[in-house]
């Protein structure tokens, strides 16, 4: 007779794939300059240090006050404010990175946020509550809840990142050592042909 399989742990299996969000996160950012990891290149300023710096910030709201947890390196993160305090008056405030914010403290102050989170996941069960006091009357939450919304947040910003990088080198790839991105198309022959088919159709909706 056949010993069933056992289901995964529900709690380890996000835990798994929000880590799979941050790492691809910081992987699109290795190699690169401080000015190219600084420069904007979106019409609303998108950069790919900015979007290191936001990670952190979400990471700590959602897995540090939501659940009653402090940061206990204050001075690091300035821009956030305390909690009961307004939102600072730049609205971009956590896109971007100051002169004095180096990349390496950047992407250093990140890592710290993974191991002040991953205190939190792992001392509370999946259904332990907490609040999002920025989401007001449905501030309510799980940790089951705060794991699903912080990863779908990171991965959008990883692919995000994914198309920003892609645009500084050219370089591509889901993850180290597994791009996801067939290597014998021939893809300048390949974005030519979708050109020439998009380009027989208006301009205008």
């Amino acid at each position: 007779m056949t010993t069933p399989t056992p289901p995964p742990d529900a709690k380890a299996t996000l835990h798994r794939y929000l880590q799979g969000a941050r790492e691809a996160l910081l992987w699109k950012t290795e190699g690169l300059s401080e000015r190219e990891l600084r420069m904007p290149r979106t019409p609303t300023g998108l950069n790919l240090l900015g979007l290191v710096k936001h990670a952190a910030g979400v990471e700590l709201g959602y897995f540090g006050e939501t659940f009653g947890r402090t940061w206990p390196a204050p001075d690091d993160v300035p821009w956030l404010p305390r909690p009961g305090e307004p939102w600072p008056e730049d609205p971009q405030v956590d896109f971007w990175a100051t002169p004095d914010e180096s990349a390496g403290f950047v992407t250093d102050l990140y890592r710290r946020v993974w191991a002040f989170a991953d205190e939190t996941i792992e001392a509370l069960p999946l259904d332990a509550p907490g609040r999002v006091a920025w989401w007001g009357v449905r501030g309510g939450v799980t940790l089951h809840q705060v794991l699903v919304h912080v990863t779908v947040d990171l991965s959008r910003h990883a692919g995000h990142a994914d198309i920003l990088r892609e645009g500084v080198d050219g370089a591509v790839g889901m993850r180290a050592g597994n791009t996801n991105v067939p290597g014998d198309v021939d893809y300048p022959a390949y974005t030519a042909r979708l050109r020439e088919i998009a380009e027989r159709f208006p301009r205008e909706a």
